[in-house]
């Protein structure tokens, strides 16, 4: 139970202006540009989306019913993925990056298109690879090497052809 309190401490401490204050401007625009490359090489969607705290009701879930946090981390995730679109790209191969900074927790959603190339062991080494960053509070640094990751999938299983380019979401940082 002291735990989960710590955990509620943590993401009550935190608001939307921390996802700001540790993503700067200059660092948003140079995630956002990185997105736009990357997406240059594959018919791919790549949304990034930092959330300083998950909101109360999840927080609720985790004290009170003891939901894991890993569990509330991964539904956001998958919310959020719904919410900005990104399950519905052309090809199904949208993929979200998610990081939530009070957990320095990154989660990443692929929808089915590149699910099928990709086993689950993969993702999550992929997941394992990024936290030494994100422990590290290295989050513009864990972002762009998941990005790589993500891209060097995408490039791989559905490179961009003659005329098939197109920019379906915007390339542009979710800070929640």
């Amino acid at each position: 139970m002291l735990i989960r309190l710590w955990n509620l401490l943590r993401h009550l401490w935190l608001d939307g202006a921390s996802a700001r204050r540790v993503l700067k401007p200059a660092a948003v625009k140079r995630l956002e540009q990185h997105v736009t490359a990357g997406e240059q090489r594959h018919t791919g969607q790549v949304r990034v989306c930092a959330e300083a705290s998950l909101p109360l009701p999840a927080l609720w879930r985790h004290v009170w019913h003891g939901q894991s946090m890993a569990t509330l981390v991964r539904a956001r995730a998958l919310a959020l993925f719904g919410d900005l679109g990104v399950w519905d790209t052309e090809h199904n191969n949208g993929v979200l990056i998610y990081l939530l900074l009070a957990q320095h927790s990154i989660e990443l959603v692929a929808d089915r298109g590149l699910n099928r190339f990709l086993a689950p062991a993969q993702w999550e080494a992929m997941l394992v690879s990024l936290a030494a960053d994100l422990q590290a509070q290295r989050f513009e640094q864990g972002l762009m090497h998941a990005m790589d990751e993500v891209t060097a999938h995408l490039e791989r299983h559905f490179p961009v052809g003659a005329d098939q380019r197109s920019n379906e979401l915007p390339d542009a940082v979710v800070l929640l």
